[in-house]
């Protein structure tokens, strides 16, 4: 299994999302273009999901040859921001060794590259792919979590399925989360900070499927728990809060969402420092 480190580099995506959103469109049906999520920091299986020849890591078991581990080198070391050239190289990896111990290292690298590309069909194929060999794969489970709320449709015939896996996914992140041993590779610290970043995102996954599936108070609840002890919010989940807060009648928590959003710059900055007043107007006067 492995924890997701990609959380804070992906919030441009949310905000180009739910820039146009509006309270007349808590129907929703939204889509966006992808920011780069950042190679997730692994815990690797034996032999497995590392870089060769990387100090201090121990050989893969059983050993692989030397002309797979320069082709799974290359891949690794191909950046983040030539995902054409990762599909190419994993998309080969695969073919030429079908049985490699970096089988799943390569599917979670395809499934970033297919995420830049906004590639969803090859996305969420690739994504079954990844659970299928580990159940427990954290990075996978929560980004296809978060990932299908951002680019629900409501015309889509499976959008309730998908929503439905969305949330499943999620919860079981939070689950594999508190039962989770440290890796012997980091410290206690990067290990802490890399599971609040973790459940972060499934609370945000989860409270974009209830704000999907008009649950105000479910989604309340989870992007709260996104937001609550961040030290950097994501402004798209501040946003989507605000509103679902308005929606259950908490004018004074809207308003404060809404400005603590309109603090980050961005491209919802504007949009929440409107709401944000509008809010406080109506807090103002709502009966006490």
């Amino acid at each position: 299994m492995k924890i997701l480190t990609f959380r804070s580099s992906i919030r441009l995506v949310a905000i180009t999302m739910f820039a146009g959103l509006t309270l007349a469109t808590v129907s929703y049906g939204q889509g966006g273009a992808y920011g780069q999520p950042s190679q997730p920091i692994q815990q690797p299986a034996p032999g497995a999901n590392q870089s060769p020849g990387q100090a201090g890591q121990q050989p893969a078991t059983p050993p692989v040859n030397p002309k797979e581990q320069a082709d799974y080198k290359a891949l690794f070391d191909t950046s983040e921001n030539l995902p054409d050239v990762k599909i190419q190289l994993g998309t080969a990896f695969l073919t030429n060794y079908p049985t490699s111990n970096y089988k799943e290292s390569v599917y979670n690298q395809l499934l970033h590259a297919y995420y830049a590309k906004q590639d969803w069909d090859n996305f969420y194929s690739d994504g079954d792919k990844v659970i299928a060999i580990d159940p427990d794969d954290v990075d996978a489970l929560a980004m296809i979590g978060w990932v299908i709320p951002h680019v629900f449709h409501s015309t889509d015939p499976d959008a309730q399925l998908k929503l439905a896996k969305a949330e499943t996914y999620e919860k079981h992140v939070i689950d594999v989360l508190a039962t989770l041993a440290k890796p012997a590779n980091i410290t206690d610290e990067q290990f802490a900070l890399m599971k609040a970043e973790a459940l972060e995102q499934a609370h945000s996954g989860l409270g974009l499927v209830y704000f999907r599936e008009q649950k105000p108070a479910d989604a309340v609840t989870q992007l709260q728990a996104a937001t609550a002890t961040s030290t950097t919010p994501d402004p798209a989940d501040l946003y989507v809060l605000g509103i679902e807060l308005m929606q259950v009648n908490r004018a004074a928590d809207a308003s404060d969402a809404f400005q603590k959003c309109s603090a980050i710059p961005g491209g919802l900055q504007a949009q929440c420092k409107q709401r944000g007043d509008d809010a406080k107007k109506q807090a103002a006067t709502a009966p006490h």
